[in-house]
């Protein structure tokens, strides 16, 4: 895999009474392979107030982690079958985030790198959905390809 990577990640959230919400970002980013552990790093940009916020996505075989530094800050760590709970820090206050994640799937190959992780999530101690992220990275090759 190349070092500059665009990035694809797919959000689901379903609540108890079926509504669901769903994200999708797309954006360049930069792939590193160290001590067994895939890296994704890429940048957000709020659309209310022009911020930036740095991502770093930390991929093992068996868990993920990431961590948001900006407008919000996080650190989030899924391992399955294993609850972790943290604090979601936000310019409104602060959100006490549990994460219980019941599958994390990683694939690998030459041109992509492809992680699918579901998981309970939980606010301030109570259950608020059951949610679904997607993530796939893939070699940026055409540098005349830009994100506006």
């Amino acid at each position: 895999m190349t070092k500059e990577v665009l990035l694809s990640i797919q959000g689901l959230q379903v609540t108890d009474d079926n509504q669901s919400d769903t994200t999708e970002v797309i954006a360049p980013g930069e792939y590193y392979f160290r001590n067994g552990r895939h890296f994704l790093l890429y940048d957000e940009v709020s659309e209310e107030k022009q911020e930036v916020t740095k991502n770093i996505i930390k991929v093992s075989n068996d868990s993920m982690e990431l961590t948001k530094r900006g407008i919000v800050n996080v650190h989030m760590v899924f391992e399955k079958d294993k609850k972790n709970v943290t604090y979601y820090y936000t310019p409104y206050g602060s959100l006490l985030v549990g994460i219980n994640a019941y599958h994390i799937a990683v694939t690998e190959e030459a041109e992509k790198l492809a992680v699918d992780v579901k998981y309970a999530l939980e606010i301030n101690n109570e259950h608020l959905a059951n949610c679904h992220i997607q993530i796939q990275a893939t070699p940026r090759r055409d540098e005349g390809f830009k994100l506006v």
